[in-house]
């Protein structure tokens, strides 16, 4: 009599934190299918449960946790066979993941990413809790992702790590030391993100402006993006985390003389007192980031800057704010996020003195955020009967579209919102602005 064949077992995946660790999720998600695995769209159903956490700061360490227990307590009832946690919270605290979260049957640090499926094959017999670390300082091949963004749009990592110390940040500890990812690798991958029909690249890493200075690659970033521009099939290519110090003559001179580079910088300022800067331990100081400012828009006038910013950093007087707000209302980004500083531990700010209460920073972060949507509200005023190339996002069965036009970056930025879209997902078509609805952009094609 024949074995009676065993039932693939269902894997819930739950993808949690940036856009770095969403490449390493498609990357696990490519893995899990290839192993035979079923992948469940419905976790909480599943019999084993994969969560790639984010560690970097606390609130992405408390949602983390609050999706974990969630499907601890599903297997507490009985839905759930076994849960995995991988990614960066497991590598930022290791074994205290178990004590913090009582029932999880792996962790898996970020160097085991590729073993996933061997990893749940081991956890579906295992009788004890195993941790699955390894060594994180690898440069990871990312071909062969399942994509979890839509098709027409991915995100291209050409960097892994990174060598500054800000004094507030976790990411050397989590990501280790910067490597770049070997020039015919980066392309590889563009080019079989490409013949999969991605039209749009969004370049990113934790210090992009750095890449191929490790393989002692001059003006490695300029290099890179003018080798991809070869790419018959990529319309946009977007680069993103670009420290200031980073941004070159040569850089913003190759940005300029290209076709399919947008004109978009994602600008992480943090702050603007060269006081707060230098705690901080940031490579920037006040007059150089007015300077590149200056420069990109004189060089790119029709750039669109998005930058992020730090309220409430240890020592962060009435004055330093101040100051911090005047810039805001000189540099005008036309897209601004602002965290409130959290005291992470194992980072030097945390043992700073002079800690900022909470409820200052709340009003600093709102007083900020306020001063930043009249001036973007003012630039989407200014933009109404102007021309766009939109690319398409989706579109309901009423032909009610959404969209981007080059200054929108997927996933983080305000849309377009497309009346009348006769296109699919992925094409790009030229629309009028017609309005405005808060940050977006009310637009119509022509």
């Amino acid at each position: 009599m024949s074995k009676k064949r065993q039932k693939p077992l269902n894997v819930g995946f739950v993808a949690l934190g940036c856009p770095k660790n969403i490449v390493d999720s498609e990357k696990m998600l490519a893995e899990i299918a290839q192993a035979g695995f079923i992948i469940d769209p419905e976790p909480d159903n599943a019999d084993i449960v994969v969560i790639n956490t984010c560690g970097f700061i606390a609130p992405a360490k408390a949602e983390a946790l609050e999706v974990i227990n969630h499907a601890l307590d599903r297997k507490r009832k009985g839905f759930v066979k076994k849960v995995i946690v991988a990614g960066c919270l497991p590598q930022r605290i290791r074994e205290e993941l178990f004590e913090q979260a009582d029932g999880i049957d792996a962790i898996v640090g970020l160097g085991q990413r590729d073993h996933i499926a061997q990893i749940i094959k081991k956890t579906i017999n295992a009788k004890h809790p195993q941790a699955y670390m390894g060594h994180s300082e690898v440069t990871h091949d990312d071909r062969a992702r399942l994509l979890i963004t839509p098709g027409h749009w991915a995100y291209l990592r050409i960097s892994e790590g990174c060598d500054h110390r800000c004094s507030f940040c976790t990411i050397p500890a989590i990501r280790g030391r910067f490597r770049s990812k070997p020039p015919e690798l980066v392309l590889a991958e563009a080019a079989e993100l490409a013949s999969a029909g991605v039209a749009e690249l969004n370049i990113i890493a934790q210090d992009t402006t750095s890449y191929g200075r490790d393989l002692k690659i001059k003006n490695g970033l300029a290099f890179i993006l003018t080798e991809l521009e070869k790419i018959p099939q990529l319309n946009w290519i977007r680069l993103m985390y670009l420290y200031p110090a980073g941004i070159t003559k040569k850089l913003i001179e190759t940005i300029a003389e290209s076709k399919k580079v947008v004109h978009y910088l994602d600008i992480p300022i943090q702050h603007i007192n060269n006081l707060i800067l230098k705690q901080m331990r940031r490579p920037d100081t006040s007059e150089q980031i007015r300077k590149t400012i200056e420069s990109v828009r004189k060089n790119l006038p029709d750039v669109v800057l998005r930058t992020t910013l730090i309220v409430g950093f240890p020592g962060e007087t009435d004055r330093q704010f101040e100051e911090l707000m005047d810039f805001v209302k000189w540099a005008k980004f036309d897209a601004l996020g602002c965290f409130k500083y959290y005291p992470e531990s194992g980072t030097s700010a945390a043992e700073m003195p002079s800690q900022v209460p909470g409820h200052v920073k709340q009003q600093r972060m709102e007083q900020l955020m306020l001063a930043q949507q009249e001036i973007a509200f003012a630039k989407n005023q200014n933009r109404i009967e102007s021309k766009l190339i939109c690319l398409v996002d989706s579109v309901d069965n009423k032909g009610s579209g959404k969209g981007r036009f080059y200054g929108q970056a997927p996933d983080i930025d305000s849309i377009c919102i497309i009346s009348n879209c006769s296109a699919k997902p992925g094409n790009f078509i030229n629309t009028r602005v017609v309005g405005t609805k808060n940050y977006d952009l009310m637009v119509r094609q022509i």
